[in-house]
């Protein structure tokens, strides 16, 4: 048992960063593509870097060991911004609103994984 959840903790927050790196990328690497993209969902263009700054600090939170106690910070801030993705998308109705529900469900595995690796004392 206590190796399953280490494997889900680990499996799902590995995915979870994954994900976010590649999204921090395309914010840098493309950043005219999703200043549009973040136009059309009527958010400003000047968000575009501080949501990709807080993406990497989710990913810096989660994998440094010191920044544990920043670590409910950073689920909590992860789970706000995805649920306004989502919600922007739906209300866009571009159709693009599976990816941040998907990552919403990966970070939800990973959080809950690693609070159940807390209880029963087993070292992440």
């Amino acid at each position: 048992m206590k190796k399953r959840i280490k494997i889900t903790y680990w499996a799902s927050t590995g995915l979870l960063t994954v994900i976010l790196s590649f999204g921090v990328t395309m914010y840098i690497v493309e950043y005219e593509m999703v200043a549009e993209m973040f136009n059309a969902l009527g958010f400003p263009i000047y968000l575009v870097y501080p949501v990709g700054i807080a993406k990497v600090l989710v990913i810096t939170t989660l994998w440094w060991k010191k920044l544990r106690v920043f670590r409910e910070w950073a689920y909590a801030g992860l789970f706000f911004l995805l649920l306004l993705a989502t919600s922007a998308h739906l209300i866009a109705g571009d159709g693009k609103h599976m990816a941040p529900i998907i990552v919403l469900i990966l970070a939800s595995v990973s959080y809950v994984s690693g609070r159940k690796m807390k209880a029963k004392s087993i070292t992440i």
